[in-house]
C-alpha cells in the first residue's frame, strides 16, 4: 500500500510502498479515506528536538483520520458492534487499560500511551489497523469531518472542562485550527461572549467564521485591555490558552476574572516565568492542563454536537491535497497560510 513514512532521521517524509498492516484478533482494518495534517506532523517533518527525541524511524505518520472498515479480527467481529462497511474514525491514543489512570477513568493520561503516527504506524496510508476498542462509528457524520474529530475533540475537552459554559464569557488565545474549533465549541455550548486572539489575520477570519464575537491581534490591540473592556472590567470566566507561548500565558492569567479558570492546551517549547503569588494564587485562578480527549466522554459529546448541527468544524478546513502531495500540505501549514489541511486518500 501507499504510505507517508519517516524513513530516517532528518527533514522531510517519504511516500513509499509498504506492506498492508495485518489485522490482529481484536483489531479492525480500515481503508483510510481522509486524514488531517496537524502541527505534530510538522514537527516530525522538521525533525525538531521533540521529534528527534520521540520518533523512531521508520514509521508511518498521521494520527487524524476516517475511513471504512474492511476487515475485523475474530474477537472484534464476535463483539457484534462493528461490521465491514462501517464508516469510522478512531481515538489515536492507545492505552494500556491497567495503570492507575486507566482504572480510575483517566485513560487519556495513561503513562503507557502509544500514539498512532508517532509511537506506532499511523494513518497517512491506504490502510491502518486499529484496536476495535478505539473505534468510533461516524453514524452519518461526513468522512471529512470524521477525519478531524481528533483535534475537534481537543477543543471540546479544552472548552467544556470545569466550566458551565451557557451564559459564560470565553477567551480563546491562539487561533490555529484547534483554537478555531474551540471558538465554535464555545458558541455551540451557549457562551454569551467569545473573544479570539491571534497574530495571523487569516486565522482571525476563520475564528470569525466559527462565531467569534470579538477578534484581537496583539500586533495592533492591547489584548488584555480590550478583554477587560468587553467584560465590564471583570475579565472572562474561561481562558482557553492554545498558543503555548509565554506571552500567551501572561495574557491568559491577566484576562481571566478573579476566581476564573485557565485551561491550557498549547504546548510550550520554552519555559514560562510565572509570578504565582500575584498572577495565580491571589487571583484565585484554576489552571487545568489538557491532554488529548477524555476517553470516551469527549467523543460522545463531540459527536452529538456535530450530528445535531450545533457544531460544524468545516469552515476551518482550507486546503485538501492528495496523499502524494504531503510536501505541499506541510508547506502551507509552515507558512501560516492554512487552517485545517486534509489529505484525501481514497477519492
Amino acid at each position: 500500500m501507499r504510505a507517508i513514512i519517516k524513513a530516517a532521521p532528518g527533514v522531510g517524509m517519504t511516500v513509499a510502498e509498504v506492506p498492508t498492516p495485518r489485522c490482529g484478533p481484536a483489531d479492525v482494518l480500515i481503508k483510510v479515506k481522509a486524514a488531517g495534517v496537524c502541527g505534530t506532523d510538522l514537527h516530525i517533518w522538521e525533525w525538531d528536538r521533540w521529534a528527534s527525541n520521540r520518533i523512531r524511524p521508520p514509521v508511518t505518520i498521521g494520527h487524524e483520520f476516517a475511513g471504512e472498515i474492511v476487515d475485523l479480527g475474530p474477537e472484534a467481529l464476535a463483539a457484534g458492534i462493528l461490521r465491514p462497511g462501517d464508516l469510522v474514525t478512531a481515538e489515536g491514543h492507545i492505552v494500556c487499560g491497567h495503570c492507575l489512570q486507566c482504572r480510575t477513568g483517566h485513560g487519556h493520561l495513561c503513562k503507557r500511551t502509544k500514539i498512532i503516527g508517532v509511537d506506532r504506524d499511523g494513518a497517512f496510508a491506504d490502510f491502518i489497523a486499529m484496536p476495535a476498542s478505539n473505534i468510533v462509528k461516524l453514524h452519518g457524520i461526513p468522512v471529512e469531518v470524521g477525519a478531524i474529530m481528533d483535534p475537534v475533540g481537543n477543543a471540546v475537552h479544552t472548552v467544556l472542562e470545569g466550566v458551565e459554559i451557557p451564559g459564560s464569557t470565553v477567551f480563546v488565545l491562539g487561533c490555529g485550527p484547534i483554537g478555531c474549533f474551540a471558538v465554535g465549541v464555545a458558541k455551540a455550548a451557549g457562551a454569551s461572549l467569545v473573544i479570539a486572539s491571534d497574530l495571523n489575520d487569516m486565522r482571525l477570519d476563520l475564528a470569525r467564521s466559527m462565531g467569534a464575537d470579538l477578534v484581537l491581534n496583539p500586533m495592533s490591540d492591547d489584548v488584555v485591555s480590550r478583554v477587560l473592556e468587553a467584560t465590564h472590567g471583570n475579565g472572562v470566566d474561561l481562558v482557553c490558552e492554545m498558543s503555548g507561548h509565554p506571552a500567551g500565558h501572561a495574557q491568559a492569567f491577566k484576562a481571566a476574572r478573579l476566581g476564573g479558570r485557565v485551561n491550557l492546551l498549547g504546548t510550550p517549547s520554552q519555559s514560562t516565568e510565572v509570578d504565582f503569588a500575584h498572577e495565580i494564587i491571589f487571583r484565585g485562578l484554576t489552571l487545568y492542563g489538557v491532554t488529548g480527549r477524555k476517553m470516551y466522554s469527549t467523543w460522545n459529546t463531540m459527536a452529538r454536537m456535530i450530528r445535531s448541527g450545533q457544531l460544524d468544524p468545516r469552515p476551518v478546513i482550507t486546503h485538501r491535497f492528495p496523499l502524494e502531495s504531503i510536501a505541499e500540505a506541510i508547506a502551507v501549514i509552515k507558512e501560516g497560510r492554512a487552517g485545517k489541511v486534509i489529505l484525501e486518500i481514497d477519492r
